[in-house]
């Protein structure tokens, strides 16, 4: 299990990513539109730094829904190998078998 202060840390930068996300596409819209001039996109790209820095989405980190593993993460079922090897074992994950040859 991960540290509680580490998954409550990712989980605010989440909450950053979604409250900050329409806000930050908008000044890099302005700040990569060639077609704008120079002083404007400069200053698209101040108002993009004085965001917080973990309203940025490259900041948060993958982590397993259950134990919070920042390591060996699935994206297509959001848990880790170990959890997802546990709840396999026990049959609770529908057409996952333990393989043998």
């Amino acid at each position: 299990m991960a540290k509680t202060g580490s998954i409550e840390r990712n989980d605010k930068r989440k909450r950053l990513v979604k409250q900050f996300a329409a806000k930050r596409a908008r000044l890099k819209a302005v700040a990569l539109n060639e077609a704008l001039p120079l002083e404007e996109r400069f200053e698209a790209r101040l108002k993009l730094a004085e965001l917080p820095r973990n309203s940025a989405a490259c900041r948060v980190r993958n982590r397993c829904e259950l134990t919070g593993r920042p390591r060996a993460y699935y994206r297509k079922v959001r848990m880790s190998r170990i959890a997802l090897r546990e709840l396999a074992s026990k049959g609770q994950i529908p057409g996952m078998v333990k393989s043998s040859w």
